[in-house]
């Protein structure tokens, strides 16, 4: 389970560092003009947020890291495809993001998202939770022991 578990957890931040490349990478592109949050703003805050994500579930891969992996891809991917399919228009301080078209790094990015998606969730339903086991029933034991004597 183990082997299975590190498995998961590369290729999520495998995704997530893709994701988090293109990100930074196209940001500059998106730079506009004027007061209001840029494009390319919300893209360097992706990447940067991808690249948390990859270093804590490197480093960790327990179920915080993998939920927050699986937040930050599943947002990503579901604003790629938002903004694909659907002119939302500007939002508050959000950009007009539509752009109808796939290229090269919308697709890299898109399926780097979905893999990094498949791979949180994986081990996020895979990772042991947060209380170790049999703590529970020792406190229980311990508190019946006391109560008999």
């Amino acid at each position: 389970m183990n082997l299975v578990r590190s498995l998961l957890r590369i290729i999520a931040a495998a995704g997530l560092a893709v994701d988090a490349y293109v990100h930074a990478d196209l940001a500059g592109q998106f730079d506009g003009n004027g007061t209001h949050l840029t494009q390319g703003t919300l893209f360097r805050l992706q990447a940067a947020l991808a690249a948390l994500a990859t270093l804590w579930i490197l480093l960790r891969g327990r179920r915080p890291s993998a939920a927050f992996a699986l937040l930050i891809s599943v947002s990503a991917l579901g604003a790629v495809l938002l903004y694909r399919y659907v002119d939302v228009g500007a939002l508050g301080p959000l950009p007009n993001m539509y752009e109808p078209i796939w290229y090269t790094e919308k697709v890299v990015t898109a399926v780097a998202e979905g893999v990094a998606a498949l791979a949180s969730a994986a081990l996020l339903v895979l990772s042991p939770s947060s209380a170790r086991p049999g703590t529970h029933s020792r406190r229980h034991h311990a508190g019946l022991a006391t109560r008999t004597q």
